[in-house]
């Protein structure tokens, strides 16, 4: 008996176990899933859309993106969900058909994505240039005091970097700019601290999802300039490459630079000037002065955001030689020119002395006794007086 009472039990239990489960699909009809614009979530290009599939107060079902007949990606839940959401990220200009699809075993509810309605592009209304030097911080100005805003998304190139909505704040994850990124919530405004080359580029803002309307901003990132060197011009080594002895031939240099101006200056007038926008080369600018000019010269190398200058010092570079100098160098000359005639002058007396034997050179006696005769000879003989006239004329 008491057997059988149990046995019934269980069986009502589990009719009404049954019935309560059928009460709940039946009584319980599935929401129409939401398609919208995700801006949580980065996409991976700037020429991709990511879109989100959600819906809300829903238990046991299966939430489906569906590309055509192909299953793209799904979630299901057992348990009671406030909200449940499915993202998927599709291309502007994708012609496919996209669904998204909710359902459980006994119903289910469709929502069509519709591309170009979800997923807008938009064309510049504003353009700013911005040089700016390496190392800087630079500030990207959003201008929300007229603008209604309750979603912003910055882009560089065609990467996603920051995006600012009314409950959140985020970051791509760009190696780039690791830690250099601040965006102020109040203003929407990006500042990049410590902007370096690799950050020149065209930034992008969208505001509102207002996607058929952006800003740009054209940033340049210049390095900083080194200072010119001024020289004397070691290639003018003669008198064809130099115009004038009068003139002093100088060169202005430097080193390693691109997207710069090299000029040289008479006090403010330019006097010549050269240009490059290659990078990391060597530049060179040649002048000539004269000796005695008074006039005040420069070498300037200057860039969109900076410039470095250096003054030319003509009485170092090209020094002038004073009247005392003169003089020491002309009586140098004179005495060179006089020790050159004594010491032609002790070699002729050397030469033309009458010789005398190595006998009587060292017994100290006088030269032998001659014949008359024989020096009369001697005499009129024509070698003999061309030797007394060439010593002792």
């Amino acid at each position: 008996m008491e057997r059988s009472i149990l046995v019934i039990f269980l069986w009502l239990l589990c009719a009404e176990s049954g019935e309560m489960t059928g009460d709940f699909y039946t009584n319980l009809p599935l929401p129409t899933p939401k398609i919208t614009r995700n801006y949580d979530e980065c996409p991976s290009s700037v020429t991709k859309c990511m879109v989100e599939c959600s819906a809300v107060n829903v238990s046991h079902v299966t939430l489906s993106w569906y590309k055509g007949s192909s299953l793209q990606s799904n979630v299901s839940v057992s348990d009671f969900k406030s909200r449940i959401f499915l993202h998927l990220e599709v291309e502007y200009q994708d012609k496919k058909t996209y669904r998204c699809v909710i359902n459980n075993p006994i119903s289910q509810q469709t929502q069509h994505l519709n591309v170009a309605q979800i997923c807008q592009t938009c064309e510049d209304i504003e353009q700013s240039v911005m040089p700016v030097k390496e190392g800087d911080d630079v500030i990207l100005h959003a201008n929300l005091a007229t603008q209604k805003m309750d979603q912003l998304l910055w882009i560089f190139q065609n990467t996603p970097i920051a995006e600012l909505t009314n409950k959140s704040m985020s970051f791509c994850n760009d190696v780039r700019f690791s830690g250099r990124l601040i965006l102020c919530r109040e203003t929407g405004d990006l500042t990049i601290t410590n902007i370096t080359k690799q950050h020149s580029g065209y930034y992008k803002l969208l505001i509102n999802s207002v996607l058929s309307k952006c800003w740009g901003f054209n940033v340049t990132v210049y390095a900083h300039l080194p200072v010119p060197v001024i020289t004397r011009d070691s290639q003018c080594s003669s008198s064809s490459e130099c115009s004038s002895e009068s003139r002093c031939s100088l060169v202005c240099s430097v080193f390693n630079v691109s997207h710069v101006t090299l000029s040289w200056y008479k006090g403010i007038s330019v006097l010549s000037s050269i240009s490059v926008s290659d990078l990391s080369i060597s530049l060179s600018l040649p002048l000539e002065v004269e000796y005695q000019d008074k006039n005040t010269y420069s070498c300037g190398i200057n860039n969109p955001v900076s410039n470095q200058t250096t003054h030319l010092d003509i009485t170092q570079l090209c020094p002038v030689q004073s009247n005392d100098q003169i003089v020491e160098y002309v009586g140098a000359v004179v005495a060179a020119a006089v020790l050159v005639v004594l010491i032609g002058a002790i070699v002729k007396l050397y030469i033309c002395k009458p010789n005398q034997t190595k006998q009587e050179v060292a017994a100290g006696g006088d030269p032998p006794e001659r014949n008359p005769d024989e020096n009369d000879a001697l005499i009129s003989t024509p070698e003999y007086v061309s030797l007394n006239n060439m010593c002792f004329k």
